[in-house]
């Protein structure tokens, strides 16, 4: 997948996930998803290259960052929990998908159990 269509699959999948909310807190050229007000999706292109950032699980970061092409450390985040997805034939849609839920479910585990989406609040820790 190009950049573009990781951009359009990974917001599409973003979208569909409970209480996801779209803003677009630092201009019209950057797009973040939210889940009680916190990121776990932002969509960019600085300097004209398609980025998507998600948070990841500091291990599993590293892991990825050394095995597939197209994934680097978060484009200005924090990179021990955060990467970027840029155009690359290894992002496929399926791996675009498990990486966008990842990062939501990161989000909502952090979250306290009342501020979580109705789906999450009475899942077993």
């Amino acid at each position: 997948m190009d950049g573009e269509q990781i951009q359009h699959y990974a917001a599409t999948v973003a979208a569909g996930l409970p209480s996801a909310e779209k803003d677009f807190p630092f201009g019209d050229e950057t797009t973040v998803y939210r889940v009680a007000g916190k990121i776990f999706i932002l969509v960019a292109s600085p300097y004209g290259r398609p980025l998507v950032n998600l948070k990841v699980d500091p291990e599993h970061s590293v892991a990825l960052r050394q095995t597939v092409e197209g994934i680097e450390p978060g484009w200005h985040m924090n990179k021990k929990h955060w990467i970027s997805l840029a155009g690359s034939e290894q992002l496929t849609e399926e791996l675009v998908t498990e990486l966008v839920h990842e990062s939501y479910e990161l989000i909502v585990e952090s979250l306290p159990r009342k501020n979580r989406p109705v789906e999450y609040r009475f899942k077993a820790d």
